[in-house]
C-alpha cells in the first residue's frame, strides 16, 4: 500500500470511502478499545461549559467525550457505522448518537451553544473539504458559541512516528489489528497540519480564533462563530 496509490484515486469522495471510512468499519471494535482517555483540553472545555449547554460531538467515534460532563446534553455522529454501535453502547439514550457525513450534518443552523470535533478534520483529503469541513462546524454553531477542533500535527519529531517540518503533509497511517486471528495492517489517510495552517483553515470558513496551540502531537484550535 502506497501513496501513490491513494493519489491514483481522482474522486476525493473515493479516497476517503477507501482510506478512511472502510478502514474505520473494519478496525472500529480494536480502535475503540484503545480510546478511553480524554485529552486535557478537550476535557478542560467540556467541563467549562456552562451547565445544560447543548453541543455537538462531530466525528464522536465510540462516544468517549460524550458523557464527560454530565451536566451537558451532547449529541454525537459519525460516518463510521461501526463505531456508532460503540457510541451507542455509552449513551443513555441510543438517539443521541446517528451516522453522518461531517460535510453534511443533519442539524439546522445554529442548533449548538458549542461543537467539538477531535482528529477530524485531517481525514478530508483537500484543502478545499478540509476548509467545508470546519464551515459545517460553524453552521451549526449559535452566533457567539465556541468550537474547539482538533487535528494531527506534521512536527512531531519528539515522537515515535518521527514527522517533521519539512516532510510529506498527506501521509497513510498504519493500523495493525487481528482478523480471524491474522495480523492485517489497514491504512487511514490523514493531511498533517503544520503550525498556523489550522487558524488559516479556521479563518476561511469564517471563524474567529479566540485561543490556539499543540497538544500531544495535535494543533488545536478554539474559535468562535460571529
Amino acid at each position: 500500500m502506497s501513496l501513490q496509490d491513494f493519489h491514483n484515486i481522482t474522486d476525493p469522495r473515493e479516497q476517503e470511502k477507501e482510506y478512511v471510512h472502510e478502514v474505520y468499519d473494519e478496525i472500529a471494535s480494536h480502535f475503540s478499545q484503545t480510546r478511553y482517555k480524554p485529552w486535557p483540553i478537550v476535557d478542560s472545555f467540556l467541563k467549562s461549559r456552562p451547565d445544560h449547554s447543548i453541543g455537538s460531538d462531530v466525528g464522536c467515534g465510540n462516544g468517549k467525550y460524550i458523557g464527560l460532563n454530565p451536566k451537558l446534553t451532547i449529541f454525537g455522529s459519525d460516518f463510521s457505522g461501526e463505531l456508532i454501535r460503540f457510541a451507542e453502547q455509552r449513551c443513555l439514550a441510543s438517539d443521541d448518537v446517528l451516522v453522518s457525513d461531517g460535510l453534511n450534518l443533519p442539524h439546522e443552523d445554529s442548533r449548538f451553544d458549542f461543537v467539538i470535533s477531535i482528529a477530524v478534520v485531517h481525514h478530508f483529503s483537500t484543502p478545499d473539504r478540509r476548509v467545508e469541513a470546519v464551515r459545517e462546524l460553524l453552521r451549526v454553531l449559535r452566533t457567539g458559541g465556541e468550537v474547539l477542533i482538533y487535528c494531527w500535527a506534521l512536527e512531531q519529531a519528539s515522537s515515535r512516528r518521527g514527522w517533521t517540518d519539512g516532510m510529506e503533509q498527506d501521509v497513510l497511517v498504519p493500523w495493525v489489528t487481528r482478523v480471524d486471528g491474522e495480523e492485517v495492517t489497514k491504512h487511514r489517510y490523514y493531511h498533517l497540519y503544520r503550525e498556523g495552517e489550522l487558524v488559516k483553515d479556521v479563518g476561511l470558513a469564517g471563524g474567529e480564533v479566540v485561543d490556539h496551540g499543540y497538544e500531544r502531537d495535535n494543533w488545536w484550535v478554539i474559535a468562535q462563530k460571529k
